[in-house]
């Protein structure tokens, strides 16, 4: 975020002001502008140099600032499409299951994309097919929860499989 200007660190010698309440004032001398903030208990806030005069808002400082963040925070914001991560295990319990593919479902609805990890250790990298079984069951509940369509195949690697799916 810029620097913001208030009251007399303004260089303009007349600038445009904005009420508090969002009308027009007009051009006026800086330090008249800077008064009318003053007799209200207020700021005068340089909004943009862009321009000639510059426009000034009278406000509130610190109430301008937060609401100037909150503004960058929404744009900085994604706006959904994370690659958010669902662990299963080899020996995952079919209420364990339904729970996350409960939480992959509210994952879904916000716009993001899932990436199912089902981890092996030691002897389970032996039985490569229950585990691909295991996560064809999650699917299968997840698709009975809201309709999903596969980004990446189900993908052997060292510590097990993983696959990506978004909603459809």
């Amino acid at each position: 975020m810029d620097r913001i200007l208030i009251n007399n660190f303004i260089k303009a010698k007349d600038v445009r002001v904005i009420s508090e309440t969002g009308e027009q004032l007009g051009v006026m001398n800086i330090f008249v502008a800077i008064d009318l903030a003053k007799s209200k208990g207020l700021d005068l806030i340089q909004v943009t140099e862009k321009v000639e005069p510059p426009v000034c808002r009278i406000a509130n400082h610190g109430k301008y600032l937060y609401q100037q963040q909150k503004k960058e925070k929404k744009i900085a914001k994604p706006k959904g499409g994370e690659l958010k991560e669902i662990r299963l295990t080899f020996n995952i319990s079919p209420h364990d299951m339904e729970t996350r593919a409960n939480q992959a479902k509210k994952f879904l609805e916000e716009g993001n994309k899932i990436k199912i990890n089902m981890s092996l250790r030691g002897r389970e990298k032996a039985m490569g097919q229950f585990a691909t079984d295991k996560v064809k069951v999650f699917l299968n509940n997840l698709n009975t929860l809201i309709p999903i369509k596969t980004e990446r195949e189900l993908k052997r690697e060292p510590r097990g499989f993983t696959m990506i799916v978004s909603k459809q």
